[in-house]
Formats: structure tokens, C-alpha cells, sequence
């Protein structure tokens, strides 16, 4: 099962609705974990280090940033990004989808957009 890094503006809704549906899930915060404030680059390095899939609906820089990762190289363990709008049952289901269904490095050097 992969495992999840929640960006620091990331809908704690869906956070709590995940672990509902799913308590043995692998996800920590941004907050959580003494990154509250880090700017994009040093949490995509976090969750390289940490082997953690970022989710986040910061579609403006964060895919940027994650691009930048793989083109230099650098490990990327993938990115999911999510619409603020979407409805957060179907955001739910899609990322439990992708978590329950990928091998862990599966989405390595990727940027998967939700909803499906």
C-alpha cells in the first residue's frame, strides 16, 4: 500500500473521510511532521526521502516542482493532485483507488490528477 504526505492546505475532510473508510492507511500532514510553512521544493524532498505520495490541490506550483524532480533526476515518488472542487466522495474512492490498487514506487515520476 503506498504510503501518503497530506500538503499543509490539503481538505482535512478528505483526510478524516480516508482514514473512515480505510484506518490502516499510511498518511501524515505536512503539519504533522514539523514541515508547516516549507516551501514546495523542501516538502517534495521530504516525501522523497520518506517514500510518501503528496497529496495536494496545489495545481500551480507543486506539479512544477515535481517536474523539475524528475527532469534533474531526483527521486519523485508521485503526486496526486486533486480539484478543490471535486466532490469529496468521489475524492475519496479515487484515492483509495489508487492507494489500495498501486504497488508501492507504482506512481514514481508521476502526477495523477482527481477525479479519475
Amino acid at each position: 500500500m503506498l504510503k501518503l504526505l497530506a500538503d499543509e492546505n490539503f481538505d482535512n475532510t478528505i483526510v478524516r473521510g480516508l482514514f473512515r473508510r480505510n484506518s490502516a492507511l499510511d498518511i501524515v500532514r505536512v503539519q504533522d511532521v514539523g514541515l508547516s510553512g516549507e516551501d514546495d521544493p523542501t516538502v517534495l524532498e521530504w516525501a522523497a526521502q520518506e517514500g510518501r505520495v503528496l497529496l495536494t490541490h496545489d495545481v500551480a506550483t507543486i506539479t512544477r516542482y515535481a517536474y523539475d524532480r524528475v527532469r534533474q533526476g531526483q527521486t519523485m515518488p508521485g503526486v496526486i493532485e486533486i480539484k478543490t472542487d471535486a466532490p469529496i466522495a468521489q475524492v475519496i474512492e479515487d484515492v483509495l483507488v489508487l492507494v489500495e490498487c498501486s504497488q508501492e514506487g507504482e506512481l514514481e515520476s508521476q502526477v495523477q490528477y482527481l477525479p479519475l
